[in-house]
Formats: structure tokens, C-alpha cells, sequence
């Protein structure tokens, strides 16, 4: 489930889907037992356990469908040119998922901690001059502006500890999605005029390449004017944060960080 559309059911699943928030309230997730393990068989490895994002979209904070027939729809037929592919399911196990997910998103909207110093933590280790939050940071590194939509906390901690862990380690891990990690790649070039520059790589082909520095400005040149080019795979300019912040500031940061949702 990376994202949702929506075109019809039939006029009972219509009438079944409309009543069932009101039909099963309380917490779901322990009473659709069938939907809960369709989800672990089907989704959880994309959108972990409890719908909080991995590889695959957080469905705890899911906009994209906004009722449970797009949610239906998306997975029944999937979304055409993403890794979402349609779900080898029947109608009435679909419908146990779409119960099952409404579920955690409930249970994710009653907990939802901010993190009161987080944003202090933030600004004061330097985040904001390589990530951009709204209108405001750096380009080099990733949106943040909706990461606690899209990335659980896991995660993030282990991106401020281990900043390496999720970048691909050669080619063969690379996809034609510029989203980042997935695609980052560390680039350190030398110019035939002796310029040197290190940043993210924006595009590449056979003849040219194209890279952002830290400053956020970006270069083209021809392959044939490089003198050197090398590229870092596996490498991230991002620091690890152990050791340099506390263990309580790494939560207020991660609790914080996990409350942005795109709402600045």
C-alpha cells in the first residue's frame, strides 16, 4: 500500500465498508483478528507491524485515501508504475484489512507525543542548514516536513546513530525515484579547471552528471571535463549523532521529528 486511488464497489460492499468504524469501535487491531494477519502476510513487510512506514508509506497518518473505498480500491488493484502491486486477496479478506487499518490509525492518532524540546534539539545540532522543514533549511539532505508521516521511529533513531544504515551500497541498488535515501549517492569531483567539489548527486547519464553541494548549488558538467569523479556509494555527509547528543535528546529529537506530518 504506497498510496491510494479510488473507482467503485459494488453497492453492498459500499454499504458494508460505510458501517464499519461505527460497527466495530474500541480498538480493532485485537478484535479483526482475520484482518490483522492478512495484514502481517501482505503489508507489514512495506509498512511495518503497526502501519508506521518503512520501505512502504506510513498508514498510520495516510491522506491519499481518505475513505474506506479508496482505501479498498488502492489495495485491490494497486497503483500502476510504484512497487504497490495489487493484492492477491478476495473482497471480504480486502475489507478485513481496510478494518484493520483504520484500527492503527485510531491507536497512532491517540498517542501521537510531540517532544517539547525536540525542535530546540533540532536547530542546535545543525539539522536545518542540510534539511529542509516547510519553508526553511538546506537542500542537500531530505524533506522533513512530513517524516513523521512517512518514516517510524525506529527509523529515524537509527538514521541520527547510524546515518549509513538505509544508503545503497552499489549500483544495483540504485531506482529511478529520486527519494532519499533510497537513491543518495555521495559525489566527489575533481574539474579539469581545478575545481573540487563534494554533494549529492541530482542526475547522472553517460555523458554528464549533475551535483548539489552543501550550500545547496548545483553543478553539470561533462563527463569528459572531469578529471576525477568518485562515487560514494554507501557514504552519507550526514554525522552520527552518538555520542554527540544525549540519550533523552535523541528522543525529544525523534519524538519531535516523528510529529511533522506536512501541517507547517
Amino acid at each position: 500500500m504506497r498510496g491510494l486511488s479510488v473507482p467503485g464497489l459494488a453497492a453492498r460492499g459500499l454499504a458494508v465498508l460505510a458501517l464499519l468504524p461505527m460497527a466495530l469501535p474500541g480498538p480493532l487491531a485485537a478484535q479483526n483478528t482475520t484482518g490483522a494477519d492478512l495484514y502481517r502476510a501482505h503489508c507489514a513487510a512495506c509498512h511495518g507491524r503497526q502501519g508506521e512506514g518503512g520501505r512502504g508509506v506510513s498508514l498510520t497518518a495516510l491522506k491519499r485515501a481518505s475513505d474506506n473505498e479508496g482505501l479498498f480500491s488502492i489495495i485491490r488493484k494497486g497503483i500502476p508504475g510504484t512497487e504497490m502491486p495489487p493484492a492477491p486477496l478476495g473482497d471480504e479478506e480486502i475489507r478485513d484489512i481496510v478494518v484493520f487499518v483504520r484500527s492503527l490509525q485510531r491507536s497512532a492518532a491517540a498517542q501521537a507525543p510531540a517532544g517539547s524540546r525536540g525542535e530546540q534539539v533540532y536547530r542546535q545540532a545543525g539539522c536545518s542548514a542540510c534539511h529542509t522543514i516547510g519553508n526553511d533549511g538546506g537542500t542537500l539532505g531530505p524533506d522533513l516536513s512530513r517524516i513523521g508521516a512517512r518514516r517510524d521511529r525506529d527509523y529515524l533513531r537509527r538514521a541520527l546513530l547510524e546515518p549509513e544504515a538505509d544508503i545503497p551500497e552499489s549500483f544495483g541498488q540504485y531506482r529511478w525515484v529520486t527519494v532519499i535515501p533510497d537513491n543518495f549517492l555521495q559525489v566527489r569531483l575533481t574539474a579539469n579547471d581545478g575545481r573540487q567539489i563534494t554533494g549529492a548527486r541530482v542526475n547522472e547519464d553517460t555523458f554528464s552528471i549533475q551535483v548539489r553541494d552543501a550550500a545547496g548549488r548545483i553543478y553539470s558538467f561533462w563527463k569528459e571535463d572531469l578529471k576525477e569523479l568518485h562515487e560514494d556509494w554507501g557514504k552519507s555527509p550526514m554525522p552520527s549523532y552518538r555520542g554527540k547528543l544525549t540519550d533523552s535528546e535523541i528522543e525529544d529529537l525523534v519524538a519531535w521529528l516523528g510529529s511533522l506530518r506536512g501541517g507547517r
